[in-house]
């Protein structure tokens, strides 16, 4: 595929990934199966579930996400008692962060409740469709490894509005 025809069919890709992440995790979050279980906090304890204590800058790269996020989303998991903080043996003032057994079975239940939800998907769906797309996302996902998750977001002018314009 050429890159102008490429670039045009990724935008589709764009226009359906966003309001699909939004309505997923918000359905989610509404019949959440367990009190207290908001989206960020459900990323949080997934990634302790899948890869064992974390940091929470470490967390915070894994998810694209910003430290200060990413560190609220912690203190409501350990203020709910689905996380814990751990003293880090390779860096004092950045303790590692762990799953509690209430953190293991409010992730399983969030995770079986998904997965019931997106049993319900309609449609002929192969493995091979589901590797393309996950490629497809992948590859695009790559294109952005190297944007600063931290650093201030430039605002852009108002619609209508040139920069330097008078209100």
């Amino acid at each position: 595929m050429d890159p102008d025809a490429r670039a045009r069919r990724l935008t589709e890709v764009f226009d359906l990934v966003g309001p699909l992440y939004h309505k997923v995790f918000r359905k989610v979050e509404q019949e959440t199966p367990v009190d207290g279980v908001s989206v960020g906090v459900r990323a949080v304890l997934d990634l302790l579930d899948r890869h064992g204590p974390l940091t929470v800058p470490r967390m915070s790269r894994a998810q694209a996400l910003s430290r200060q996020f990413v560190q609220r989303m912690v203190n409501d998991a350990v203020a709910r008692g689905f996380a814990e903080s751990r003293p880090n043996p390779a860096h004092r003032r950045s303790p590692l962060i762990a799953l509690t057994p209430a953190g293991a079975q409010a992730v399983a239940a969030v995770t079986a409740h998904e997965r019931t939800l997106l049993r319900q998907v309609d449609g002929d769906l192969t493995h091979e469709d589901v590797d393309a797309c996950l490629k497809v996302l992948g590859r695009m996902l790559d294109l952005f490894a190297d944007v600063d998750m931290e650093g201030p977001v430039p605002l852009a002018p108002p619609r209508g509005r040139v920069e330097g314009d008078r209100p």
